[in-house]
């Protein structure tokens, strides 16, 4: 099993097997990452990676993730002005008071 050395912010180098990290690319863009948990402190640690790495970490046996940006992100923004503060404590005010409900409730043909 191959050794890799990577770094963590809090305890520099450390020294990790391709068991120890993950490797996840975006299909959509190509952008990669490395990711693992420091075997000094636990931290959580994940790196941006060019395509080179990504590649050379792959290669050395790393487990490879393939992950799809949310499907949110390719869905139209709303028409009209963004919600705003002031909208935001109308529709409070407008929860505070019990009729809202009932008026929502009422039948629109009577």
């Amino acid at each position: 099993m191959a050794t890799i050395r990577a770094s963590c912010p809090d305890c520099g180098d450390v020294e990790l097997t391709t068991a120890d990290m993950t490797v996840r690319v975006c299909a959509e863009d190509n952008r990669g990452a490395y990711a693992f948990r420091c075997p000094a402190c636990a931290m959580a640690v994940t790196k941006s990676a060019e395509p080179r790495i990504v590649d050379l970490l792959v290669s050395s046996g790393v487990a490879l993730e393939v992950w799809q940006l949310p499907a949110e992100l390719h869905e139209p923004r709303p028409a009209g002005e963004p919600f705003s503060h002031d909208d935001l404590l109308s529709f409070h005010e407008l929860l505070a008071d019990d009729r809202w409900l009932a008026e929502l409730c009422q039948d629109p043909s009577s």
